[in-house]
């Protein structure tokens, strides 16, 4: 006869997220319906999540010293959303980060506003001096990279999401891939020979990826690829909202997020951080990448960004996720 210990971990992943939904669902109001979701990835986690510490993680998810629940205050969420170009075996939060996006979220009023910044922003890194925004995140890890944003925006990071590309196109795979709106046609030799043309465009994890990378055939480079990577994260908002309602389809999302995480956000705030994104309206959503010009600091070529227009923007959505313009 086989043990329960060893059942258990394998069964309960399966069942939980998919049984107590469908029972809840049936019986119970929607706000008890989301308590009765959360117990079920509480159980589930309690008995099938590894820990990080036995494999590599995917996902760095960071709690920032100052954030408490996502459900306490403060009512906006700020995460820095951070896309390494750590290649295999290399530790992702020591190496330099190649996509680097704030987004907060209105966790009460269903809205979010997302900053991008080019990755050779040449900026003040906390105790290094002057360098380029992305070298913070190798010289200190996720917390002088919020660090580095703070003294940029003004906008202290609740949490740092760092992640490799790899699981960013599984996880765009998972939802069954996403729909961006791209304005103007371009291609990569290495990435994307055949390109991607004007338009709607549907993309599988591979192609979310490409489109969130290239640079080099981009007018406005790094400028231009920001903004792309802001129209990827729509596009995976949007599929994510549309499943949303879905029996157990926010429960399975933690679950395996869980999996591939390494992060000391307890499984319930993840939860709640979950159900909030999945919460914003796509209309209410706004994005901006801030400008700058192409100069030299010394033999480096690099972005002077616009730290005036930084601090205006931190100022007008530090406290609710809310910009009239860029």
């Amino acid at each position: 006869m086989t043990a329960p210990s060893r059942v258990l971990p394998r069964v309960l992943p399966r069942v939980l997220p998919r049984l107590v939904p469908r029972l809840s669902s049936r019986l119970l109001p929607r706000a008890a319906r989301r308590g009765v979701a959360l117990v079920s990835v509480l159980a589930a986690v309690a008995v099938a999540v590894p820990d990080a510490a036995v494999r590599p993680a995917d996902v760095v998810l960071v709690d920032v010293a100052r954030a408490q629940g996502v459900d306490l205050t403060p009512r906006v969420v700020w995460v820095l959303a951070v896309g390494s170009d750590a290649r295999p075996g290399q530790r992702m939060t020591r190496t330099r980060a190649d996509a680097l996006q704030l987004v907060g979220v209105d966790t009460r009023r269903g809205r979010a506003v997302a900053f991008g910044f080019p990755r050779d922003s040449w900026v003040e890194v906390p105790g290094y001096g002057k360098g380029r925004i992305n070298s913070a995140l190798t010289y200190g890890g996720p917390a002088l990279l919020a660090r580095t944003v703070q003294r940029l925006t003004g906008i202290e990071p609740d949490h740092v999401l760092v992640t490799r590309f790899p699981f960013f196109e599984q996880m765009v795979d998972d939802i069954g891939g996403i729909t961006v709106d791209n304005p103007r046609a371009f291609a990569d030799d290495d990435l994307k020979p055949q390109g991607f043309r004007k338009g709607r465009i549907r993309l599988d994890g591979y192609g979310a990826m490409a489109f969130s990378r290239i640079r080099k055939s981009l007018a406005g480079g790094d400028f231009d690829r920001s903004a792309n990577q802001q129209r990827a994260l729509r596009g995976i908002h949007r599929a994510i909202r549309a499943r949303a309602d879905r029996p157990g389809f926010v429960e399975r999302g933690v679950l395996t997020v869980l999996r591939h995480t390494d992060t000391d956000l307890s499984p319930a705030a993840l939860y709640r951080l979950a159900q909030a994104v999945a919460q914003v309206d796509p209309a209410r959503v706004r994005t901006c990448v801030l400008p700058g010009r192409i100069g030299r600091a010394g033999p480096a070529s690099v972005v002077f960004p616009d730290v005036a227009r930084a601090r205006r923007w931190g100022a007008a959505a530090a406290q609710d996720a809310a910009l009239r313009r860029c």
